[in-house]
């Protein structure tokens, strides 16, 4: 290497740590586009070109020296796994005053190994089940403050302790120590769940695959304001029942609390204590009930929740279960195709993970999303399984992909 070269590498490893000095969180930058910017791997740079105009068209330089457009939108966000020099070139069609501008990006390794794992779970709030307030566990006195840090303390890091969501809506909110690159052509996040296929079935001429699936919707947010918090535009992950015609989009169901001295309505010779234990009403209007059951009788209603109503809204997939038997004593929960949590036993890779680029907006229509930086998973069903009780989604830790497992070394 001769002297030249070994100063331009020293020019540039010494601009991109000024540049890293004095970045924020998400670099935004609102007086115009540089020359030159750096940022660590798998982290967001937002560039908002001050120029008005007609319409904007940013292309990347590929390998082999051809160009691709990576967006049409006004603001690039780019965000990549990988380490290395990136030539973006801007486009402004105006009439007027068209505008021609070419960014380099550099892009390196960060200072401190990135986590495959959960680092931090923003919102838990489960739905009405026969789990809540066990996976976890409330305790008397417990604030939702104290059930946020149950529920992360469950399922961030390497961990596998089980959290259950209860029935339709109910949901948990978390995120890694930096954002899941969208990665072209590749699964991005996978969801860890207790689903498992069925050892036996009374009905062996039915073809499909089943046993214990209570799917959850999945859905992913960009955090484009910068703050932190899982306040921005949310995206559902379109699985294989998006479009069935039994898919209810919008729909919305409150749960209410029972009453402490509400008498039980139990179904003689079965494990069901109260059949009328916790009213749901839906839009479309719609009523019925959480059931209780003898295996677990603790309140259902989350105990640390001060309202007696609560609502949730989202995506209503059609009811996965089959009654086998014919009598109630053997249920079968098949599995949808693809696309969510809790759906397929963990060992079936392709099927328990997930692809940023199934990401739709609330019309249905797709977006790019060239990373993510929160995931939520909510049961998308809203059914009763008899003495099995409601189905609900529980799940027990997720991983981004494109980070190394680091536990093993």
């Amino acid at each position: 290497m001769n002297m030249k070269t070994k100063t331009k590498i020293l020019l540039v490893a010494a601009l991109a740590s000024l540049l890293a000095s004095c970045r924020p969180e998400i670099p935004m930058v609102n007086l115009g586009i540089d020359e030159v910017y750096a940022v660590e791997r798998m982290r967001a740079l937002i560039l908002h070109p001050e120029f008005n105009g007609d319409a904007y068209v940013w292309s990347m330089k590929a390998s082999d020296g051809s160009d691709s457009v990576v967006s049409t939108e006004r603001d690039l966000v780019f965000c990549s796994a990988d380490t290395g020099e990136y030539l973006v070139r801007l486009e402004i069609s105006d009439a007027e005053n068209p505008y021609v501008h070419e960014t380099r990006i550099v892009v390196w390794e960060e200072q401190v190994a990135y986590s495959r794992y959960i680092s931090r779970v923003y919102e838990y709030r489960p739905a009405p089940g026969q789990f809540v307030n066990e996976m976890p566990e409330y305790e008397e006195g417990d604030t939702e403050a104290d059930m946020l840090k149950k529920a992360e303390e469950s399922i961030s890091g390497a961990n596998d302790v089980m959290i259950s969501l209860g029935g339709f809506g109910g949901y948990v909110t978390f995120g890694f120590d930096h954002s899941v690159v969208n990665v072209p052509g590749e699964y991005d996040f996978k969801v860890y769940g207790n689903a498992f296929y069925a050892a036996g079935n009374p009905n062996p001429d039915n073809p499909n695959s089943g046993g214990s699936s209570e799917p959850g919707v999945v859905m992913v947010s960009f955090d484009r304001n910068g703050n932190g918090l899982p306040d921005d535009e949310w995206y559902e992950l379109a699985g294989s029942e998006y479009s069935n015609p039994s898919t209810r989009h919008g729909y919305s169901i409150t749960y209410r609390r029972p009453a402490d001295d509400k008498p039980a309505t139990p179904a003689d010779g079965t494990p069901m204590t109260d059949t009328t234990y916790v009213r749901w009403t839906d839009n479309l209007g719609r009523e019925g009930y959480i059931s209780k059951v003898v295996y677990h009788t603790q309140a259902y209603y989350p105990e640390w929740m001060p309202e007696d109503e609560m609502t949730f809204s989202g995506t209503l997939l059609p009811d996965n279960a089959v009654d086998e038997s014919g009598n109630g004593s053997f249920f079968v929960l098949y599995v949808y195709g693809w696309g969510y949590a809790d759906n397929h036993p963990n060992e079936a890779e392709d099927k328990a993970s997930f692809d940023i680029d199934w990401a739709v907006d609330a019309s249905g229509s797709p977006v790019r999303l060239p990373c993510v930086d929160f995931i939520r998973v909510y049961t998308g069903v809203n059914q009763q399984c008899g003495w099995i009780g409601e189905t609900s989604t529980e799940i027990t830790r997720a991983e981004d992909l494109h980070v190394e497992d680091m536990t093993d070394y």
